[in-house]
């Protein structure tokens, strides 16, 4: 008898369709630095259980014309607290939003979460990716 998958698809796309809201920026004056953004207090949920996800998450990124502007980002992070997505998700998401508002030479998206189980999680995604590939959806 096959054994019944205990995560579904849908488990896998959780949050994927949510409307996030704009990333203001505002105008880079000086070429080639870094800027190095944490939120030590990053929430979300998991979209299996329902439980609440803890971790740290960096965001780094070299401007290119614009910088984020960090009170819409706070704004744009909070939006995760009662989401139920993938902490992978949740990485590779927050990039991809990084990357279209910004447009950065560079960026990098850490998320370290806390132990849940005993397991702690560390997710890194970079842009350019790879692969090629400039999103998660063809």
């Amino acid at each position: 008898m096959a054994k019944s998958p205990r995560y579904t698809p849908e488990h896998a796309a959780a949050g994927l369709d949510t409307k996030f809201p704009e990333i203001e920026t505002w105008p880079n004056q000086f070429p080639g630095y870094e800027i190095v953004v944490d939120d030590p207090e990053f929430t979300s949920v998991c979209p299996k259980t329902g439980l609440p996800d803890f971790g740290a998450l960096g965001i780094r990124y070299m401007p290119d014309k614009s910088c984020l502007e960090l009170k819409s980002l706070k704004e744009y992070l909070q939006c995760y607290r009662n989401l139920g997505i993938f902490q992978e998700n949740v990485v590779n998401q927050i990039l991809e939003d990084v990357v279209k508002w910004a447009k950065p030479v560079w960026a990098e998206v850490r998320g370290e979460f806390r132990p849940r189980g005993g397991i702690s999680t560390t997710i890194v995604a970079k842009w350019p990716r790879k692969n090629g590939r400039e999103g998660h959806r063809d």
